[in-house]
């Protein structure tokens, strides 16, 4: 077991179900957690859907002296890695304070706390600006509020390669396990629900402009029109499997086998896409063929140009209609870095219960030749998951998790 790194604890907090059994069986249920945005008045935008936490009161989980210093993602994030920590059966006081790491994905740090600082320096002037903006607002802020919350001084960082970066984070807390950490907090938490956010997100002209929220975003379909954004995420206890052993871990998800990336070649330059180069590196580093693989989580951006990507890549490595694929998402809005890490914890789940998550609301165009699950879970007999996830500008990144049940 030497060097391998196991899944023990789940934090999700999802715009379809707050904790990881509440948004387990919402996604079973097909619950869907995109609505008309409340956050702020978006009547004035192109696109006014969104997936949005509902019933998440900071105030009830974390210290008033935290609430001043952090965004509402960073919030959500601390509560996740509590949450993840207890259902791994882990103090953090009780563990060796440098061989605890944290290593999170960021796609735009603390936008909604940034953006009420800036209102402050412009309406009110530069001494009502809070000390805190210095660091709330920074992409690495999630990873340093968990390790001085939880006193965890090992190897931690960041990654920045929007949805991609969900997966990045847990290769690069692989890594570290490799090297003899035993644990890393890891995964994302993304919310970017705010005017300032908003407008980001509207440059990347991805957005869906579709007030239905069943058929906003609606990926592999003859209709697809760009996606919903969401916020929210999981975080994930990535253990040694030895520590994990030697301490009784009450649980342990399945291992994090295999990993792959790849960055897309310019456009014009002729040269393929590199999503499906991803994929056969993380099978080759999960030490398995296609012909292994039980399920995929699909990236499914819903840009048609891009499903056609997804879906030729899917064919390549497994045939037409050659494995399921499912794309739990759409229940939930792309939450950017905190999507991948969500479709992992779905992807341990999806083993531990032996069924694969639905495609909420989305009508299969034959013309992508895939086995797209839905409207309804789907019973299977799963060891192996691939996940997908492609960031805006060309990343592209894989994972492959499978059961470590007997």
């Amino acid at each position: 077991m030497k060097g391998r790194a196991v899944v023990t604890g789940l934090g999700v907090a999802a715009p379809n179900g707050l904790g990881l059994e509440a948004y387990w069986r919402a996604t079973l249920n097909g619950r869907n957690g995109i609505g008309r945005l409340t956050r702020f008045d978006a009547t004035g935008y192109p696109a006014r859907l969104a997936g949005e936490i509902d019933g998440f009161t900071a105030e009830d989980h974390l210290p008033g002296r935290l609430l001043p210093q952090t965004d509402r993602m960073t919030r959500i994030a601390l509560v996740g890695a509590d949450w993840a920590f207890a259902d791994a059966g882990i103090d953090p006081g009780e563990v060796p304070e440098f061989d605890m790491g944290v290593i999170t994905a960021s796609a735009s740090g603390g936008f909604e706390f940034g953006q009420n600082e800036l209102r402050a320096l412009w309406s009110r002037g530069g001494q009502y600006v809070s000390a805190y903006q210095s660091f709330a607002w920074f992409y690495a802020v999630n990873s340093g509020q968990i390790s001085i919350r939880n006193g965890m001084r090992g190897p931690s960082g960041v990654l920045v390669s929007d949805q991609a970066g969900g997966l990045d984070a847990l290769a690069q807390a692989r890594r570290q396990i490799r090297k003899g950490t035993s644990l890393v907090m890891t995964g994302a938490v993304d919310a970017s629900l705010c005017p300032w956010g908003w407008v980001a997100q509207l440059a990347g002209d991805r957005l869906s402009t579709s007030d239905d929220p069943e058929r906003a975003y609606v990926p592999f379909d003859a209709e697809a029109r760009g996606h919903v954004p969401g916020e929210g995420g999981a975080l994930l206890v990535l253990e040694d499997a030895e520590h994990a052993a030697r301490r009784g871990a009450p649980r342990v998800y399945g291992e994090f086998a295999g990993y792959g990336s790849t960055f897309d070649p310019r456009p014009g330059s002729g040269r393929p896409p590199g999503l499906r180069r991803a994929a056969e590196l993380a099978l080759a580093d999960a030490g398995t063929g296609p012909d292994g693989v039980d399920v995929v989580f699909a990236d499914a951006a819903a840009v048609p140009e891009l499903d056609r990507v997804e879906a030729e890549a899917l064919g390549a490595l497994f045939g037409p209609r050659g494995v399921p694929v499912t794309a739990p998402k759409t229940m939930t809005g792309r939450l950017y870095s905190g999507a991948a890490p969500l479709d992992l914890a779905a992807a341990f789940l999806a083993l531990r219960d032996q069924v694969i998550p639905p495609t909420a609301h989305t009508s299969p165009d034959a013309r992508y030749g895939l086995d797209l699950v839905g409207p309804e879970p789907r019973p299977a007999t799963l060891r192996t998951a691939l996940v997908l996830a492609r960031g805006h500008g060309g990343f592209n990144s894989a994972a492959v998790v499978r059961s470590t049940a007997a």
